[in-house]
């Protein structure tokens, strides 16, 4: 059976999470699939993890950086080997569910647009340190729900908010014709590739189900946990801005002024919190004249409730 889809899945250090990961691959109801699992340089078992998959199931194919060389180009390493109709990507540290590739597969097949776009919920460590997934949150259902079939970023501005890779699946041509490609070195790397999807893209799609359970480790070390470090924050705010940057160029005001409202209401608020006990008055600088970028971007007209009003004025005379 001809494979319909390449799921690229990188990993570093994620001996803990990939063997499930791998497993709701295993168990999706779409069974033509195929997998590049690219170890970036692990210390830990991942790399054993990954080749006995590979062993084991012909459609888990392997490949190793000699050395770390980040999720960007682990993702791009994958890429550039694609040789099916369609491409997604799974986090080696979280869980498909099992209708997902089913899903967003089917509804590109019945539509022709270039993407899909489904919804996700965070897994989080409960008081026994097991992990559970919570609930659909309004951002993620803004851009998902009710499910649209041939939109646009200009139908559909909240679209903007959803920003991470693996919730997406992409005809193959798709990402080659419009170029895409993760910037090397840079955390937060899906927020500027999803703004150049959905400004390129002819038509995408939208599906509400929950297609990803996206992990929040219990040890704090996820990328998206370590917002307190200074080169994590620039890395943050940089791609926050660069994906506006490329919806203001391509005339998109609507998803810019969806995505403003959304930064200022959602990611700034904890970002102030840690900039009021921080020890480095260089964190409160950078975070200051980011915020000053994106109230003059349209943030002074965006409805923000009164606690996030008041952060937003902190952080504007930092």
């Amino acid at each position: 059976m001809t494979a319909a889809i390449t799921v690229i899945v990188p990993g570093f250090d994620v001996a803990d999470y990939a063997a499930e990961a791998l497993q709701s691959l295993r168990g999706q109801t779409l069974t033509n699939w195929v997998a590049i699992l690219v170890d970036d340089a692990s210390t830990d078992a991942t790399r054993d993890i990954f080749a006995a998959a590979a062993a084991e199931d012909p459609r888990f194919r392997l490949v190793r950086h000699d050395q770390r060389q980040g999720l960007s180009a682990a993702r791009n390493t994958g890429v550039a080997l694609v040789e099916t109709p369609y491409l997604g990507f799974l986090d080696a540290d979280d869980v498909l569910t099992p209708t997902a590739l089913e899903r967003l597969v089917g509804v590109l097949d019945e539509t022709g647009s270039d993407f899909a776009v489904g919804a996700y919920v965070r897994l989080r460590p409960d008081a026994t340190g097991e992990y559970a997934a919570g609930v659909v949150q309004p951002w993620v259902a803004a851009a998902t729900d009710p499910g649209r079939r041939g939109t646009t970023i200009e139908a559909h501005p909240d679209a903007s908010g959803n920003i991470v890779a693996w919730s997406k699946v992409s005809r193959t041509d798709f990402w080659r014709r419009a170029g895409l490609r993760f910037p090397d070195g840079r955390l937060y790397e899906d927020q500027i590739v999803a703004q150049q999807m959905y400004s390129r893209a002819r038509r995408f799609d939208t599906v509400p189900d929950v297609v990803v359970h996206w992990r929040e480790r219990a040890d704090g070390s996820s990328i998206t946990q370590g917002k307190s470090a200074l080169p994590v924050l620039r890395d943050y705010l940089s791609a926050m801005t660069e994906g506006l940057e490329v919806l203001a160029a391509s005339g998109h005001d609507a998803a810019v002024r969806s995505r403003v409202q959304l930064i200022l209401s959602m990611d700034l608020p904890p970002l102030v919190e840690i900039a009021r006990i921080h020890p480095d008055d260089a964190y409160r600088r950078a975070l200051g004249a980011f915020v000053r970028d994106v109230w003059a971007r349209g943030g002074a007209h965006a409805p923000l409730d009164e606690r996030t009003a008041r952060l937003v004025a902190a952080a504007l005379l930092f």
